[in-house]
């Protein structure tokens, strides 16, 4: 109804991305009057220009790849990818850009979507919508409101970058055609990922430029390593410990075809004139993630626009008195995943709508800072969850680390020849307990849930020799890794 302040609501959610969604939606099915507010498409960057549309474009070239390290099947591949084909399932998988398909999934839920842009105004509760007409509508909420806006890709400030237009995310997942020649700079997941799509999609030189050590550096040393090896073994070349000082693209060619980007490069991958300079058709950005906040309204209550809000276990920003603010998914900044998003969500919903669990504790955050699982998409895939060995030690826990190929069990054979990749564990020795796993390898993903579950529930290892794995299976790999620790 309507009031002196505007429409009233109990929960406003800013953002209709998986996170902003799930909250919204369980606080609704709770009996609570909800709103959520979106400027984009509803879904949010996962759904449209993230995790779905990227590996759409992978699957293409790692069916194939699988397809070829089982004898039998491999002579059966006699020609290239459909590469119109595969951007065309990758435009159904996004749905055409547009939302139709996903509205439903909040107003069936009875949440009502206002579509604009939410900015908080200072006052308790109060959200500022300004719509796409440029007219005004104030919403109050009675019981708290979400931020839940994500992230955009962060733009290094590196000379020319800007200027050259280059690919983030976005142009590289709804791309129309594949480049001939590509840099990506970052090798992290996103770029590590793209990187490889575009090479099995057709590109004939790609070359990932990463500033840290190894690709993946915030994972177990070898798993950056291995990705390393197999992207060589494709002539992706990967130039590590090296940073694009310049770049600068030439005027479009005759048609308006864009012209091409020179990349200027520091570092001991950059140790001659020759070295020092890449010439591609684009060049992609993968560098990391900036809180999308600069327009939210953050000063108005005290909090730096631009930044990460800095949230409590509960989800709620630690500076905003009386505690009717929070924030959920990667706005917050703990842990930039979809899954976590999510996860973050539905403790919010529950501490907002006074929701409890069985022991009658109110919900709270438990996996951020323990248990985060992820999964780089590249082949090998490198699936983790919880502490790497060097974080654990660096974090003053007396830790065992013990290493088996994820190859060498049977399972792994039946899936083909050449199966490589490592299987690694790491137990906190006082406790007895997991507190990180790392998997290399095809289709290890499957694998990570469980460590998930061993390190979550805390499960001791004398314990979890009981969990028998299914022969013939690649999760026998738990056997083997049990059994070099000792048991």
């Amino acid at each position: 109804m309507n009031g002196t302040r505007g429409e009233r609501f109990d929960v406003i959610v800013i953002g209709a991305g998986p996170a902003g969604e799930n909250v919204a939606g369980r606080c609704a099915q709770a009996g609570l009057a909800v709103a959520v507010v979106e400027r984009e498409l509803v879904g949010g960057e996962c759904s449209y220009w993230g995790c779905i549309p990227s590996k759409t474009l992978l699957r293409p070239g790692e069916v194939l790849a699988a397809a070829r390290r089982v004898p039998g099947a491999a002579a059966a591949i006699t020609g290239r990818l459909d590469v119109p084909a595969v951007f065309a399932r990758r435009d159904e998988m996004v749905a055409g850009y547009a939302d139709g398909g996903q509205v439903p999934w909040l107003t069936d839920r009875g949440v009502e979507l206002v579509r604009g842009v939410g900015r908080l105004t200072g006052q308790p509760r109060e959200v500022r919508v300004t719509l796409a007409d440029g007219g005004q509508r104030p919403l109050l909420a009675s019981r708290a409101v979400v931020l839940a806006t994500g992230t955009r890709a962060t733009m290094p400030p590196v000379p020319g970058l800007v200027d050259a237009e280059p690919w983030d995310n976005r142009s590289a997942t709804g791309a129309r055609e594949v480049p001939r020649r590509l840099v990506v700079l970052g090798g992290g997941a996103v770029g590590a990922e793209l990187a490889q799509a575009f090479r099995r999609l057709g590109g004939e030189t790609v070359t990932v430029v990463e500033g840290a050590p190894r690709l993946l550096a915030r994972e177990e040393e070898f798993a950056g390593d291995q990705v390393r090896t197999a992207f060589e073994a494709e002539d992706i070349a990967v130039r590590v410990g090296t940073r694009v000082v310049a770049v600068e693209r030439a005027p479009a060619q005759p048609g308006g075809r864009r012209g091409e980007v020179t990349v200027r490069l520091t570092g001991p991958a950059a140790d001659s004139a020759q070295a020092a300079v890449l010439v591609a058709d684009e060049i992609l950005v993968a560098a990391g993630r900036t809180p999308a906040t600069s327009d939210l309204g953050l000063e108005a209550v005290g909090l730096r626009p631009g930044g990460f809000v800095e949230v409590d276990e509960y989800l709620r920003a630690r500076a905003v008195p009386a505690g009717w603010l929070y924030a959920v998914g990667d706005v917050c900044g703990r842990a930039l995943l979809t899954h976590m998003g999510k996860y973050q969500a539905r403790i919010a919903a529950d501490v907002i709508t006074g929701r409890c669990d069985p022991a009658g504790t109110p919900a709270r955050d438990l996996a951020d800072d323990r248990a985060i699982p992820r999964v780089t998409f590249t082949d090998p895939q490198v699936s983790a969850v919880g502490l790497t060995e060097r974080a654990a030690r660096e974090a003053g826990l007396s830790v065992r680390a013990v290493s088996v190929d994820t190859g060498g069990v049977a399972g792994a054979s039946v899936r083909g020849v050449e199966a490589v990749g490592t299987s690694k564990i790491v137990v906190d020795e006082t406790r007895r307990v997991l507190v990180g796993a790392t998997f290399t390898g095809a289709d290890t993903q499957e694998l990570v849930h469980a460590a998930t579950v061993a390190i979550i529930g805390e499960v001791p290892v004398e314990r979890l020799w009981h969990a028998v794995p299914s022969f013939p299976t690649v999760s026998e790999v738990w056997l083997r890794l049990l059994e070099e620790y000792g048991l």
